[in-house]
């Protein structure tokens, strides 16, 4: 890492300590799914588990999850060098090559049913780059070439098809044939707009983790643009937050704050402008990654540490605890320590995963609840494991933590 730390951390903070924990439940994490969501019958990894611990064998696969489960397992074999975890990378890498690769058109399925059929043909770009994002971290540990060069036609269809050559910015989905769609909604959480945050963010993700393994001119510029997008379109100045949706004219629509996102994009964002590397690129990002970190620290932070799930302009609008807003907490405000040596943002980040610790992990059951109300009260209705529940925010904020602590 190019950041530096100003100053010594609070005599609060024992890293030692902390860097044990982060250890320790990463490999809890990475346990519990080798353990409880191997599909030994129909290959790869099950399809959903809910919050009350009832495993759904016959559930649609998605290839979010999947995705998901094949960075993590392959960042996890890196920092680790365990034989099981270069396994179980494996075997997500098999499974996603043989069911969710479309021969056919290029990309990926957005889902497929149990047994490995095509359920939901569409072509989500944001699934699109969460596969670039899964690809080169496997390319990463293994050195695979055919990983590689899936990586790099995910990339070349994404430009050909999803960005908007005349008026900037990445389109959300297409048909199976890469023709336009009436619904574009990445869930039906979203608005059914052709631009949004969420989709640009992991754009992002995915281009900085290919650039690190395959660095060539067109992923440098396409890198380069979609830094510049996310804080020329996207963020916003006058309250630190990031703009949600837009139309294809850039015309924004509705005014919702996620914190997650928020402070997710703090180091991503910095992440993408330590791999251009340019003293420029640093420069432009940096005033934003600390404006969004501070903005969800004075906020979005709760008494107990965590932060909360979302506002509108008129004030919070869910309170709600959510498992991977507080990830993105943990890795966003030690960043900004990082950055600053201000000790508030090292100390945010150590109350926001004591507050995973007490509340969020599920301490019978093992993994982590979806979500829990203000006061902390675990709330089950939602998937322990699932289509949008992988170990990615959990399994990567250890991942990000150990290294940093180290």
């Amino acid at each position: 890492m190019s950041t530096s730390i100003k100053k010594p951390l609070p005599s609060s903070i024992d890293t030692s300590k902390l860097k044990t924990e982060f250890h320790q439940e990463l490999h809890n994490i990475i346990g519990w799914w080798s353990t409880h969501m191997v599909d030994e019958k129909n290959g790869g990894f099950f399809g959903r588990m809910d919050g009350y611990g009832r495993l759904y064998p016959e559930a649609d696969k998605g290839v979010i999850l999947n995705t998901r489960l094949l960075w993590t397992y392959s960042a996890v074999a890196r920092a680790t060098g365990d034989a099981f975890h270069h396994q179980m990378a494996r075997r997500a890498y098999a499974y996603f090559c043989e069911y969710f690769w479309d021969d056919l058109e290029g990309g990926v399925f957005w889902t497929v049913d149990y047994r490995g059929n095509p359920a939901d043909t569409q072509k989500q770009v944001y699934a699109q780059a969460f596969a670039i994002y899964a690809l080169s971290e496997y390319f990463a540990l293994t050195q695979k070439r055919a990983a590689l060069g899936q990586a790099e036609e995910l990339f070349w269809l994404i430009e050909k098809y999803s960005f908007d050559r005349q008026k900037n910015g990445y389109l959300s989905a297409f048909a199976r044939d890469w023709s336009p769609m009436d619904d574009i909604r990445l869930s039906e959480k979203d608005a059914n707009e052709a631009k949004i945050m969420n989709t640009h963010l992991h754009i992002l993700e995915a281009y900085t983790n290919f650039y690190r393994v395959h660095p060539f001119a067109a992923l440098r510029e396409a890198l380069e643009n979609i830094t510049g997008l996310i804080l020329d379109r996207f963020y916003l100045p006058e309250t630190g937050s990031l703009q949600i949706y837009f139309d294809e004219d850039w015309t924004p629509k509705g005014h919702d704050i996620s914190f997650g996102h928020n402070v997710e994009a703090s180091w991503l964002l910095w992440e993408a402008a330590e791999a251009l590397g340019s003293a420029e690129a640093l420069h432009k990002v940096r005033l934003a990654c600390l404006h969004l970190a501070e903005a969800v620290l004075l906020s979005a932070v709760d008494s107990d540490g965590a932060i909360l799930y979302e506002a509108c302009p008129l004030g919070l609008k869910d309170t709600d605890k959510h498992w991977w807003p507080q990830a993105e907490a943990v890795v966003g405000f030690w960043n900004a320590w990082e950055m600053t040596g201000e000790d508030r943002y090292a100390e945010a980040s150590a109350n926001c995963w004591s507050f995973i610790k007490t509340f969020l992990l599920d301490k019978e059951e093992g993994e982590w609840h979806w979500r829990t109300g203000r006061c902390g009260e675990p709330i089950l209705s939602e998937d322990k494991a699932g289509p949008w529940k992988a170990p990615y925010h959990n399994g990567r904020m250890c991942l990000e933590m150990g290294r940093r602590l180290s």
